[in-house]
């Protein structure tokens, strides 16, 4: 018996290979292999798309999840809430901060961040008195966003940053509101496998925020201030190669 791939992405490719490959040639011929103007006019595209103020591609899902944490200065003896049932990225970035992952149970009929076990988590902790709440780092699974209505009341009512992971959500909807447009920060990823998939690593982090916008830009880009060698803080050397941008 024939084996059907889940995911066959050969076919995609025969599909879209003109544009495709066009995109791909574009970039090539001109030599624009970082930040190319294909980058911005995607990233224009994507917060569009999603509802949001900006987009900031990255090079990763793991990137755009890290990325908020370092602009909200997570760290050491922080907490983020984050679900139980996610991809290991989710609480590792919390660890790559210094900051604490608590897990939250999922609910039975989605799977996603149950906000009951959200809010008694945020207790406990605050009962303990040992870490101080900082951030919840919410997940769509199955092209489902969470309950980002109730969450955002509980993030509101205990001064918590909401952080969206759809990079299992994207091209889903919640309310009339597309994954990728809750919270003050949201990430997704462009994996092979994901509802959006570039041909390797990539990503991409949506905000509302101006100030946190310009943040993440440089965060992006080794800290970067006003000209390439100023650099004003610790990033990162996360960029959405061109070639990834360029095919339509």
């Amino acid at each position: 018996m024939q084996k059907l791939a889940f995911n066959d992405l050969g076919a995609q490719y025969r599909h879209l290979k003109k544009e495709i490959d066009a995109g791909i040639a574009e970039v090539i011929e001109s030599a624009r292999f970082i930040s190319g103007p294909q980058v911005e006019q995607f990233e224009r595209e994507l917060a569009a798309y999603v509802g949001r103020k900006h987009c900031v591609s990255v090079g990763s899902g793991t990137d755009a999840l890290l990325m908020p944490l370092m602009a909200e200065k997570v760290g050491p003896g922080d907490a983020v809430f984050v679900p139980a049932f996610t991809f290991f990225a989710t609480a590792e970035v919390v660890s790559l901060c210094g900051a604490t992952p608590v897990f939250c149970d999922s609910d039975p009929d989605t799977f996603n961040m149950d906000p009951v076990s959200l809010k008694q988590q945020i207790r406990k902790i605050l009962d303990a008195g040992k870490l101080k709440p900082r951030a919840v780092i919410a997940v769509d699974l199955f092209g489902l966003p969470a309950d980002f209505p109730a969450i955002e009341k509980i993030c509101s009512q205990y001064d918590l940053t909401l952080i969206e992971d759809a990079a299992q959500g994207f091209g889903g909807a919640v309310g009339g509101r597309k994954a990728c447009s809750f919270g003050k920060y949201s990430g997704t990823s462009f994996f092979p496998a994901k509802a959006l998939g570039c041909y390797g690593d990539g990503g991409a982090v949506f905000t509302d925020d101006d100030g946190a916008f310009r943040i993440l830009q440089s965060l992006r880009v080794h800290g970067k201030g006003n000209f390439k060698y100023d650099n004003v803080r610790l990033g990162l050397n996360a960029r959405l190669d061109t070639l990834q941008a360029a095919p339509k």
